[in-house]
């Protein structure tokens, strides 16, 4: 007789990834739009859930940062999505090397809080120069928090 193997199971150990160039020309909706396509085929085709909070920050946090490496670097950038250990994982290069800074909490401030936004939602953000220009990483979970965290649930 064949076990039944629960629905999504068969991936543990093995990481679901995407990958977009954008050259410059494509609307940052693109991006967003492509990053909830791809957490929807996560758990739509391989059974792993992704909550509503998840999709949600990943659509943000790749609005934010590739609208920052449209807007500080030259050229194109990449866009890579990585599912594993009931995380994703969103990382994007730019051709651009100086390493971004958060700026100051300032209330009165008019935009630039694109950073501050991805570091207070993600659980990790880390950023390293490339040979050629530079990548940020960082990692949302996709369960919810019971705690309520934006970053999701420790698994």
């Amino acid at each position: 007789m064949a076990a039944v193997v629960p629905q999504g199971e068969f991936l543990v150990g093995r990481p679901i990834v995407s990958a977009m160039a954008l050259d410059g020309s494509e609307p940052i909706a693109g991006a967003r739009r492509a990053a909830r396509g791809f957490m929807t085929v996560v758990q739509a085709e391989h059974g792993i859930p992704v909550s509503d909070r998840a999709m949600s920050m990943v659509e943000l946090v790749v609005s934010e940062l590739v609208t920052n490496a449209r807007k500080y670097a030259p050229g194109p950038c990449l866009l890579d999505l990585e599912v594993r250990e009931g995380a994703v994982e969103i990382s994007v290069w730019d051709s651009a090397a100086p390493m971004p800074v958060a700026s100051p909490a300032d209330p009165g401030r008019i935009g630039q809080h694109g950073l501050e936004i991805a570091m207070a939602v993600c659980r990790s953000f880390e950023v390293r120069r490339e040979p050629v220009g530079k990548r940020v990483k960082v990692t949302i979970g996709l369960a919810d928090d019971p705690g309520g965290h934006p970053a999701g649930r420790l698994l």
